[in-house]
């Protein structure tokens, strides 16, 4: 049962194929797997204790199964060629834009979907990572639940990933190697060399647009990406509220620090203010009015766009259906957004 678990981002291999098996102990009690991982763990191992867990349960029914894991130095769970990541795979991409946040809650990834739907619209070649290791939601915002990731042999031996393409977009995200329920619990190194492999060891071909929806905050997750990642230029999502504008100014500080120093194209208002899709005309400001516009302001920044709080937008990223394929007032809002983003680059 334990062959059908295949360590996908890099070898095609079963787990049992590449030695990762280090013990199976079978007692009355029941079935307990030891998987053994080199000192160096591998970022997409949850991933795969996971898999193996589901396995046993599958193949174990109504008998008590465990997984444990050690370290050993010896441990290669893959061939080492192909394992250096470099930006070799980013060379056919005109420009990369990370969409930020200072905190949790704005919408930052409802913007970065539409926002790639809407360029892809628009005609341009678009891809976007799902660097938000901790809370991957691009997957069921595009309705691409379940997808798993083939792996390819480059022209010079590197492997990599296939990302999957839906609404003129390519899509690739950490969610697309966990599920839906499984929680990633990951280190500071382990969470920004799986971000890494999420953008330098996939597939992109020729882009004119790869979007980066990065993690909330200003931590080391942030600082690895800017350091790695040729990231032209950064969107800033906020919404009107105090507490959320308080912590786009630490998103901007840290932008504009000396030691990360990346442009900032401008600031994205979402839910600017509700309105009824009954009565497209009518604006109430539940969560304050104009917070982004003035936070702009201040710092001199673009302000890109103010995106209304609408139920259908609500709807469509639960429903995997992104906005911006639409014509109502939020998609019009994202295809302004989007003009405004190519026009300033």
């Amino acid at each position: 049962m334990l062959d059908e678990v295949r360590h996908r981002a890099k070898d095609d291999r079963s787990i049992v194929a590449l030695g990762m098996v280090d013990n199976i102990d079978i007692t009355p009690d029941g079935v307990t797997v030891t998987l053994a991982f080199g000192k160096r763990r591998d970022p997409l191992s949850e991933y795969l204790i996971g898999a193996a867990r589901a396995a046993l349960v599958r193949g174990c029914k109504g008998i008590r199964t465990e997984v444990k894991t050690v370290v050993k130095d010896d441990v290669k769970p893959s061939p080492k060629k192909g394992l250096e990541l470099n930006q070799d795979q980013l060379a056919g991409i005109k420009h990369i834009i990370g969409i930020a946040s200072g905190k949790g809650g704005v919408g930052k990834s409802t913007v970065s979907v539409n926002l790639a739907v809407a360029l892809a619209r628009a005609g341009y070649k678009v891809g976007l990572a799902d660097a938000d290791v901790y809370g991957p939601s691009i997957p069921t915002m595009t309705g691409t639940q379940g997808f798993q990731p083939e792996a390819i042999r480059s022209d010079d031996g590197q492997e990599l990933m296939v990302p999957v393409e839906k609404f003129g977009v390519k899509w690739m995200s950490v969610g697309y190697f966990a599920g839906e329920d499984q929680a990633l619990i990951w280190r500071g190194p382990m969470a920004c060399n799986a971000l890494k492999q999420m953008i330098l060891q996939v597939a992109w071909g020729d882009l004119d647009f790869l979007l980066i929806d990065m993690p909330p905050g200003t931590g080391d997750i942030h600082i690895s990406l800017v350091q790695d990642i040729p990231m032209e230029a950064a969107i800033v999502v906020t919404t009107p509220q105090k507490v959320a504008l308080a912590d786009v100014r630490k998103g901007v500080s840290m932008l504009r620090n000396e030691n990360v120093n990346r442009r900032i194209l401008g600031i994205v208002e979402n839910m600017a203010w509700f309105t009824p899709e009954e009565h497209p005309d009518e604006k109430y400001y539940i969560f304050g009015k104009n917070g982004g516009v003035e936070t702009a302001a201040g710092f001199g920044i673009p302000l890109l766009a103010q995106v209304p709080l609408v139920q259908s937008l609500r709807e469509g990223g639960d429903s995997g259906e992104p906005a911006a394929l639409s014509n109502r007032p939020d998609s019009v809002a994202f295809l302004e957004l989007a003009s405004k983003v190519a026009q300033t680059i």
